[in-house]
Order: C-alpha cells, then sequence, then structure tokens
C-alpha cells in the first residue's frame, strides 16, 4: 500500500505525480514534468469527461500549502512537483450568444477533397459556397486552417477551392479537425473564441471536430450549406444533435454579414459582392 499522500502508481521518467479533483471525486495520474494549463485540461476531460458538461464554464485551481486552501491556478503554471489539482465548474451556464469578430475567429475547412465529390449530396453547392467563405476570410484577414483526410488515397482539396494564404493545410487519418498542429496553431492566434467550421462529411468529420472544440471551450459555427454527407438521414441527425449541444447551425450568408456587423464597415462592399455573386439555390437549407 502506497503510503499516505503518495501517487499509488509508479510515474514513468520525467513524470510527476498529481491528484486531479472534480467534485467528490479524486484520482491520481502522472503528467510529464512541466505539464501547463492546456495539458491539465485535457487530463482532467480523459479522467472525468463523462462527468463533465461542456456548456459550463470551469475555473482550474492549485490546492496552496501556504493558504490551506485552493487557490485559482497561477499564469503561466507548469507542474513541477507533486501537486494537487481541481477543476471546478461555475455556477452559470456558458450563454452562447453567437456574436463574431473577424478578431476572434478561424474558419476551418474540412476535407474538401475530390474522392468525394460523386458521393457527398449537393457536393458542388458545398464547393461554391466554401469558397465564397474563404475569399470572405482573406478580404477580412480571418486565419484559415485546412485538412485532408488520408489525401494518398482521397486526393488533395478540389481545385476549385482556393487555398491561398491558408495558415495550415493538413493530411490527417484522425476524423476530427483538432490535430496536435492545430491546437499549437490556435495557441499562436492570439484572443480566438469563435471557429466557423465547414466541409465533409457532417456526421463524422464535423461533427467530431466540433465537439471537441467545444470541450476546449471555443465556440463553434457550423455553415449548414457548406457542409454535407453521403446520406441526407446522417446529415440531419448530426446537425440536430450538435444544435443540442449548443453548437450554432448557421448559414455562410449570415456568417460574412455578421463579421462585418456594419454598412459603414470598410470591408462591406466587398463582402456584399461576394455574397451576391455566388449564392448557389440548393436543397441543402430545406434539409437542415
Amino acid at each position: 500500500m502506497a503510503a499516505e499522500g503518495q501517487c499509488p502508481c509508479p510515474c514513468p521518467a520525467g513524470s510527476v505525480p498529481v491528484l486531479f479533483c472534480f467534485s467528490v471525486l479524486a484520482r491520481p495520474a502522472a503528467v510529464p514534468r512541466g505539464a501547463g494549463h492546456e495539458l491539465l485540461i485535457q487530463k482532467f476531460l480523459s479522467l472525468y469527461g463523462d462527468h463533465i458538461d461542456p456548456h459550463r464554464k470551469f475555473v482550474l485551481q492549485l490546492f496552496a500549502d501556504d493558504w490551506g486552501q485552493y487557490v485559482d491556478l497561477p499564469k503561466g503554471f507548469a507542474v513541477g512537483e507533486r501537486c494537487k489539482l481541481r477543476l471546478v465548474p461555475l455556477q452559470s451556464q456558458m450563454t452562447t450568444l453567437g456574436t463574431l469578430t473577424p478578431s476572434s475567429t478561424v474558419f476551418f475547412c474540412c476535407d474538401m477533397q475530390e474522392r468525394f465529390r460523386p458521393a457527398i449530396k449537393y457536393f458542388g453547392d458545398i464547393i461554391s459556397v466554401g469558397q465564397r467563405l474563404l475569399q470572405g476570410a482573406r478580404v477580412l484577414g480571418i486565419p484559415v486552417i485546412v485538412t485532408e483526410q488520408y489525401p494518398k488515397g482521397l486526393g488533395s482539396t478540389v481545385q476549385e477551392i482556393d487555398l491561398t494564404g491558408a495558415k495550415l493545410v493538413l493530411p490527417k487519418t484522425k476524423f476530427s479537425m483538432v490535430l496536435p498542429e492545430v491546437e499549437a496553431a490556435l495557441v499562436e492566434i492570439p484572443g480566438v473564441r469563435s471557429v466557423v467550421l465547414f466541409g465533409v462529411e457532417t456526421h463524422v468529420c464535423i461533427q467530431q471536430t466540433a465537439l471537441e472544440l467545444i470541450g476546449r471551450g471555443l465556440e463553434v459555427h457550423i455553415v449548414a450549406d457548406a457542409t454535407s454527407s453521403r446520406s441526407m438521414m446522417d446529415r440531419m441527425f448530426a446537425l440536430e444533435r450538435l444544435a443540442h449541444t449548443g453548437i450554432i447551425v448557421t448559414t455562410s450568408e449570415a456568417i460574412l454579414l455578421q463579421l462585418v456587423a456594419d454598412k459603414e464597415h470598410p470591408k462591406f462592399k466587398e463582402i456584399q459582392n461576394l455574397i451576391k455573386a455566388s449564392a448557389p439555390e440548393s436543397g441543402l437549407l430545406s434539409k437542415v
């Protein structure tokens, strides 16, 4: 039996034992020495994911021996020795207002690849709307992150999608877009609060990406007229499920006009021209 206060499991070299507390639960685990806030949050999610409500805001706290109680985790904290942490839900739920500003927004373009063309319903329409969104991102200076699912077998992003200026274009095998490189890129972009997400397939890569992003505290806007699946039933139920989790299901025109917000915005005319020039009338929105 481990001595009192010791981690009951051996720690790998270079790791530190930490007691992770949530509600009435307490579970010891080892983390790499130097682990910071993001890694600790991920560890809490891996230990208590079934108990954590993604609609709540949380604060991470450290037990301070000097005070004999928990204090909010200091800025820049890194694990250097055995410690005790807890994740505390705030009393009120997050209110998802859905506001968007260019300075706090990132666009995610998911797997718009050539091999999906014959299989995905309304693929031509979502390509057209996706291209309009990317043009809008360039006009407004919004970072764009693009993934390609197993491009060796499924091909690259379709030629109609212009990826000029994209911050990242990454291959992946994981269904979610939330790769380590993507997480690192999000950290590098100051003040990111919202992700505008579009591509394929709605019920697989889009859904899993959206759920991971809200689990990390980001607000997610899914563009209904720029996302589809092979099956309209899969698409419909995925969008319904995502809307119930607090994700915002919206349209490309709503997104672009919300980002400029005012007729007097210096880029309004350019955005207005984009909307007028490319507004396909497909059956997608009737199937949301």
